[in-house]
């Protein structure tokens, strides 16, 4: 597969960020590595980039429940409190299923559906709401024996919940057919998976699965000034890009602090997640094909690419859920055929009518094999992600530093 211009970047993890261009018309300053949670809706710059106090006066995703498969979701946050459901422990430790031991998840819930309540990080569809699919990470105490198949599990429970919508911000360089199934019977029951390009870009460029998986949308990131992340893997299988870069992150599993200059497609496939969840709830009658498509269509590009090429580096382009939401930009289409793939992929019934079947915990990966348990600290790693680019509104341009427009592809059909 084609990599792309090989890019030479200059953007250090940690750094005072910028302006935003043309919409925030100022500069804003960086916080300290550390701060208090009452310093965070004024350092979410993609709040104000993205025109989200526009959007939400017509849909702040309300009705709309997104699974956030991840190292688990801390609902006694004040960002939380009262926007988290019951979900699962796929790990199968000891301990709540709710228990984050790094702050990752919580992290990307809140970037989804955090209300900002005590100072906290105020997410992009605040009317959303979260199920939570806890599965080992890095972070997970070493030494304790966990659910071999925790990410399939997880999956399957999230295609047998309500959730419209997956979002998934780990991710590591093995591919699993039991994992593809169950993402396939996610697809099946009318879901929208999301998940982290990955971080790869500096490191060999290697895809990321699940992201790599053709019935899942890759996520690339782009900054704020709307350049790729130095980080951001690039190549075909790249779907959509959104922020991430400078994005405030809870510090640690003892949840006192947040730290600023959070980066990778993780925070990306977070906030793309959230922009189909506004999309939905404004049309809660559609398909996830419908809600992709317009999602695709609505995308920011810029002047210097046309026509249906994918870039390897933003696929169809920044997400833009204003675009759509505010403007009416993007038709849903067909609702039973693949934007990913332009091939008929069900029925169309909407993800809101999936009748849920036996608890995924019971459930057993393909041919049959029971479920075994692995010891943690040898091998699973969450794809620590996310960025996005300017989104500069009507017949905007994405800068995207050097050639990255120059490396295009078409859309992917099989």
């Amino acid at each position: 597969m084609a990599a792309g211009t090989n890019q030479a970047w200059a953007m250090p993890t940690w750094r005072r960020v910028a302006c935003i261009l043309a919409l925030a018309g100022a500069c804003s300053v960086g916080m300290a590595p550390s701060a208090t949670a009452a310093d965070m809706e004024s350092q979410q710059w993609y709040l104000k980039a993205m025109h989200a106090d526009e959007m939400w006066k017509k849909s702040t995703g309300e009705g709309i429940k997104v699974a956030v498969i991840d190292s688990g979701v801390n609902s006694k946050t004040p960002s939380l409190q009262g926007q988290v459901l019951k979900g699962l422990d796929a790990t199968e430790a000891p301990g709540e299923a709710t228990d984050d031991y790094e702050g990752h998840g919580t992290t990307m819930a809140e970037l989804i559906a955090g209300t900002g309540k005590g100072g906290g990080i105020r997410g992009l569809a605040p009317g959303a709401k979260i199920i939570p699919m806890r599965v080992a990470t890095k972070a997970f105490p070493k030494g304790v024996k966990v659910n071999e198949w925790d990410e399939v599990v997880a999956m399957r429970a999230a295609a047998d919940s309500d959730a419209q919508i997956i979002s998934v911000s780990i991710g590591n360089e093995f591919m699993s057919e039991r994992e593809r199934e169950a993402i396939r019977y996610a697809q099946s029951k009318g879901k929208l998976v999301f998940a982290a390009a990955g971080n790869s870009a500096k490191k060999g460029n290697k895809p990321s699965y699940p992201a790599k998986y053709e019935e899942v949308v890759a996520v690339g990131a782009i900054d704020r000034d709307g350049r790729v992340g130095d980080y951001s893997h690039h190549s075909e299988i790249v779907d959509l890009a959104a922020p991430g870069t400078d994005i405030p992150y809870w510090c640690d599993s003892t949840f006192t602090r947040y730290c600023d200059g959070g980066e990778g497609t993780s925070q990306a496939a977070a906030i793309a997640s959230a922009s189909a969840a506004l999309i939905w709830s404004a049309h809660p009658d559609w398909t996830a094909n419908q809600v992709l498509r317009v999602m695709f269509e609505s995308a920011g590009r810029g002047d210097a690419w046309k026509g249906d090429s994918k870039s390897h580096y933003l696929g169809h382009g920044v997400v833009r859920p204003n675009a759509h939401i505010t403007r009416g930009i993007g038709k849903p289409g067909a609702p039973d055929v693949s934007p990913l793939t332009d091939e008929g992929n069900g029925d169309g019934a909407s993800a809101g009518s999936a009748a849920s079947s036996a608890p995924a915990a019971t459930r057993t990966p393909k041919n049959g094999e029971e479920p075994g348990t692995v010891t943690t600290g040898s091998g699973k790693a969450a794809d620590d992600s996310g960025q996005l680019g300017l989104i500069l509104g009507i017949g905007g341009a994405v800068a995207i530093a050097g050639a990255a427009f120059a490396v295009v592809r078409r859309r992917r059909t099989g």
